[in-house]
């Protein structure tokens, strides 16, 4: 069985940085997507990020390109999620996922692991 267990969240002012972790683990994953969403209060689950295990493709939301970067450590079974100039708007719990498909997509549905979350929350 696949887990992920988040860290790395907290308080941050505004144009501040943050990383988070996902550590994965369960089997090898090779063939799989790794992403990150987030949810805000009253608001749906948003795609963030997501990076290809095998060769480190990556995508991003509009919102967070240019200012979010994903990466993994295939030695750690780790991801990250690099957070910087943040903005209020960025407050959210930060939820790692993982899908064992090598397409990236960005509906939450297609994501079959998910973690607890990390929660950012950024003072304006």
């Amino acid at each position: 069985q696949v887990q992920l267990v988040e860290s790395g969240g907290g308080l941050v002012q505004t144009g501040g940085s943050l990383r988070l972790s996902c550590a994965a683990s369960g089997r090898t994953f090779g063939d799989y997507v790794m992403a990150w969403f987030r949810q805000a209060p009253g608001k749906e689950r948003e795609f963030v990020a997501a990076i290809r295990w095998v060769d480190g493709i990556t995508d991003y939301a509009d919102s967070v390109n240019g200012r979010f970067v994903v990466s993994r450590d295939k030695a750690q079974n780790t991801v990250y999620l690099q957070l910087n100039s943040l903005k209020f708007e960025d407050t959210a719990l930060y939820l790692c996922a993982a899908r064992p498909y090598i397409v990236i997509r960005r509906d939450s549905v297609f994501y079959e692991f998910w973690g607890q979350g990390t929660q950012v929350t950024v003072s304006s």
